[in-house]
This record gives structure tokens, sequence and C-alpha cells, in this order.
């Protein structure tokens, strides 16, 4: 598979998170970003130290600037449990803006061309 640029459209895939009541949901990724302009970051794994002190700090240091480019949302996807990623969440309270997503099986990340090594 191509590289995904700009302006794709992007597989659908169906991921876990915790709602504003706390409660654990099923979501597309379409659905997600139906009608937005999104940011779909994708991490290896929750609470690694290189995800934890560069890739995350990172997306928050330009979330401002790519918000001013009209994003208006950012999908952070990791192969961990959904209680994993909530966990991991809260240890970000800057990330309000991004929705911390779970897919525990590798085959979303795979269907785009990408391994996880």
């Amino acid at each position: 598979m191509a590289p995904i640029k700009v302006g794709d459209s992007i597989l659908d895939g169906t991921l876990a998170h915790f709602d504003e009541k706390d409660e654990m949901q099923q979501v597309s990724v379409h659905s997600l970003a139906a009608g937005k302009k999104v940011v779909i970051f994708g991490v290896r794994d929750a609470f690694t130290p290189t995800c934890s002190m560069k890739h995350v700090p990172r997306l928050i240091e330009k979330s401002e600037e790519l918000q001013s480019k009209g994003v208006e949302e950012f999908l952070l996807i990791s192969v961990n449990d959904p209680f994993v990623m909530k966990a991991w969440k809260k240890s970000y309270p800057e990330t309000k803006e991004c929705e911390v997503l779970s897919r525990r099986v590798c085959n979303y990340t795979l269907a785009f061309g990408m391994s996880m090594t």
C-alpha cells in the first residue's frame, strides 16, 4: 500500500475508548472523523519511554499550530487495551482535544501497510 497522504480517504476500523461518562464504547474511525479535519496519530505502546517522553509531548507541542490550520481533533491510536489507554490519557491532562483509542490487535495498522516491530 502507498503511504497515506493529506486528504486521502482512510480505511475504517472499529476502535475502543472511554467516553465522557467513563463508559467503554466501540467506535468507527469514519464516524469520529466524519466532516472534520483530524490528525490520526499512532504509537506503538502506551507508557513506553519513547512514546511517553517524545511522541505524545510532541503532539501536544504542535497541537495549537495544527489547530490554527483547521485541525479539529486528534485521534491517538495504540495497540493497547482501552483500560491502559484511559490511564495513559490521564497522565496527559493537556490532551483534552485528543481522543485516545485502543485497537487490541494490530490488523488496523497492518492494513495501512505499516508494521509493528
